[in-house]
């Protein structure tokens, strides 16, 4: 499915060989009759499962079936890139982006909440090693009950723009029917990425900043822009939903701003894919957000209208300067780097 794990995943597939040529990656899914999106697609062959969906996680997590070695052969890990477990007769490790479930039930459905505590649970029995994308994240996991030497931090990356991406830049945002300067949301549209409040505080600051473009999949839960809102700024925000890979590199370099004030991330990619492409950014202190962002982003307090339209004003007014820092800081973040300590917890856990 689009969105930051799968993103993860897919780059950590691709950076892999570069780095350790001896790591030989196989994909697993459930069955699936299509392809994915073309942005989604795994740099590696792919082995399906005869259950796909919510009756293999079911299966996976209730009966311990089916065994990934039954479309995959024998293997010596098996790397779950999400919370999911599926069953292996390997070693297991798994990335965890975070618990959001835990700290937020209210913004997942019944179900997802109950997957989800699941399979943390069986984690917790059967997991060598977590990869944890932040250390709020590792920090939440070793409160629930692992132990530290059973977690590891391992930040995500971003790949350096492509030059003809950024040159196709006002075309793309043509074809959308974006005006020339706006703000820039992007993440699946779902409660704790905290749109409304960021609406009702761009709403706060009128005419004097750009119109607000909102990109990504629907997410779940009920998404209100702010019942507060006035018909003017409503006008003023263009919902684009999800867009490939190639037209958000462009609208990520024409944006004069990235506005993210989420209120709880497990890593929070786009802050380091809006700084590779030199754009300011705003997002949220107090979180993996403000790990992510260190030193070259506008923090504010996310449940603070007046806080993140204050943080807005600023980003403008430090454009030039917030450009800069961002890219210096987005060149020490590389897939390459996170596909190396990937597989040195390889070599740790079949050592």
């Amino acid at each position: 499915m689009p969105g930051g794990t799968a993103t993860a995943a897919i780059e950590l597939a691709r950076s892999m060989p570069t780095v350790r040529p001896d790591v030989e990656i196989i994909g697993v899914a459930g069955r699936h009759s299509g392809e994915p999106v073309t942005a989604y697609k795994p740099p590696c062959s792919v082995c399906q499962l005869a259950l796909r969906g919510a009756l293999l996680y079911e299966a996976s997590l209730r009966l311990g079936i089916p065994r990934i070695e039954r479309a995959t052969g024998r293997v010596d890990l098996l790397h779950c890139t999400s919370i999911i477990p599926f069953a292996s007769r390997a070693k297991l490790v798994a990335t965890i982006h975070d618990l959001a479930f835990l700290r937020y039930p209210e913004f997942f459905s019944s179900r997802g909440n109950s997957v989800f505590r699941r399979s943390l649970k069986v984690l917790l029995k059967r997991a060598e090693i977590l990869l944890c994308s932040s250390q709020a994240t590792l920090n939440d996991c070793h409160e629930y009950g692992f132990e530290l030497d059973r977690l590891r931090h391992v930040p995500l990356g971003v790949r350096t723009p492509a030059l003809s991406t950024v040159a196709k830049a006002k075309e793309v945002c043509t074809r959308y029917g974006l005006p020339s300067e706006y703000l820039l949301f992007v993440g699946t549209l779902e409660p704790r990425k905290n749109l409304a409040r960021l609406v009702a505080a761009l709403e706060t600051l009128g005419d004097s900043v750009p119109e607000l473009c909102v990109v990504g999949a629907t997410g779940w839960g009920e998404i209100e822009i702010s019942q507060a809102s006035q018909n003017s700024a409503r006008s003023r925000v263009h919902f684009i939903g999800f867009v490939e890979r190639s037209d958000l590199g462009a609208l990520y370099a024409n944006a004069t701003a990235l506005c993210y004030p989420s209120l709880m991330e497990g890593f929070g990619l786009p802050i380091l894919e809006a700084m590779s492409y030199g754009t300011p950014v705003v997002t949220s202190s107090g979180s993996s957000t403000q790990e992510v962002a260190s030193y070259a982003a506008v923090l504010v307090d996310p449940l603070d209208v007046a806080s993140i339209a204050a943080g807005v004003s600023s980003a403008l007014a430090r454009r030039d300067e917030l450009s800069q820092l961002g890219r210096m800081h987005a060149a020490t973040m590389t897939w390459e780097r996170t596909a190396a300590r990937t597989a040195a917890i390889y070599d740790e856990v079949i050592g």
